[in-house]
């Protein structure tokens, strides 16, 4: 299996986000990406190639348009604004509150144009989105052109930001703008298939009311997780996405047993869609040590989701997304990637 990546995700590093009351630094740190680049080397996994560059206008397809012009502004509009800390959210248009309008003012765009104040930026964030940008572009390409299967290291992920908001680490929407691709270049059909500990609220958001795209989420139950807006089992989509959008919540402390059996139901979902192109939002934050997460999963558990993924006999293009157990995160995440291969 083909990995792609880029050393340009370096850039988005340093900065801080809030989270439970606190100023903290990060927790998607550069050092995630290296731990899984490093494990796809030990273990011989195949090539690792960099990415083509993509028209960002590929991104727009999924995305509103003025939401990804604004991304590349945000720091010069900061500095212009006579700060040079982390870039970061306050004020966002809540329930009662004007969103039609957008603002002026790097402040008031940043809270206009995200759902938390996890999104943050320095000055090379921009860059970093857009190489994870081509990362998952490309990765498409190879899967497209007919590899079985292929790898999109990307960072910053992805699955958090919908059509006209970033938030939890995520600016663009990597895994839906390669979905969107694929149908550009004639595919029919795609499923998403997002194993990530936390809902893809931003990819349910963008293809909700679609129904080229099956969107299928196993994750923490949004009464008590992050991003806890979406991702109910009573979401199924609507008008042309009814039935398109499957959501899995499961309480916290979930284990193998169970998390597996949400998996196979998915799966037989997925294969009853026939999906032309299947791509699977990795994320391992799912494993019992994982610092942000509750779930339970262990290290031997994950060669056997990418098996059960195997099983399909799809077109698989695999985005990386979640899991801050950075230690571990090499072999959890591409012990996913070889046992898909394996199958």
């Amino acid at each position: 299996m083909k990995t792609i990546y880029s050393p340009r995700h370096h850039g988005h590093a340093g900065n801080v986000e809030l989270v439970a009351g606190a100023v903290v630094p990060a927790f998607e740190m550069p050092s995630r990406a290296e731990y899984v680049r490093s494990r796809v080397e030990a273990v011989k996994l195949g090539p690792i190639l960099a990415p083509d560059e993509h028209d960002i206008a590929i991104a727009k397809r999924v995305h509103r348009a003025d939401f990804i012009d604004f991304l590349p502004t945000v720091w010069p509009l900061w500095m212009e604004s006579g700060r040079d800390g982390t870039a970061m959210p306050f004020t966002w248009p809540t329930r009662g509150l004007r969103g039609d309008v957008r603002p002026k003012g790097i402040d008031a765009q940043l809270g206009y144009y995200s759902f938390d104040a996890g999104a943050t930026f320095v000055a090379g964030t921009w860059d970093a989105i857009k190489s994870s940008h081509d990362v998952a572009i490309t990765a498409a390409g190879l899967v497209q052109a007919g590899e079985r299967a292929a790898f999109a290291l990307c960072r910053p992920p992805g699955h958090h930001a919908g059509a006209a908001f970033a938030g939890g680490y995520c600016f663009i929407n990597n895994a839906a703008s390669a979905a969107q691709w694929v149908i550009d270049q004639g595919a029919k059909r795609v499923s998403i298939l997002d194993v990530d500990y936390h809902h893809g609220n931003g990819t349910q958001e963008i293809f909700y009311r679609r129904g080229d795209v099956l969107v299928v989420n196993l994750h923490g139950d949004p009464m008590v997780e992050y991003p806890f807006f979406l991702g109910h089992a009573d979401e199924r989509g609507e008008g042309p996405g009814e039935g398109f959008n499957v959501n899995y919540p499961m309480p916290w402390g979930t284990s193998w047993e169970a998390w597996s059996a949400a998996l196979e139901d998915g799966c037989r979902r997925i294969a009853d869609y026939a999906p032309d192109v299947l791509v699977v939002s990795l994320g391992v934050d799912t494993f019992e040590k994982d610092p942000i997460s509750k779930f339970r999963l262990k290290t031997e558990d994950y060669p056997k989701i990418g098996r059960r993924i195997a099983q399909l006999g799809l077109p698989t293009l695999i985005v990386m997304e979640g899991g801050y157990a950075v230690e571990e995160i090499g072999d959890n995440a591409v012990g996913v990637l070889t046992g898909f291969e394996d199958r």
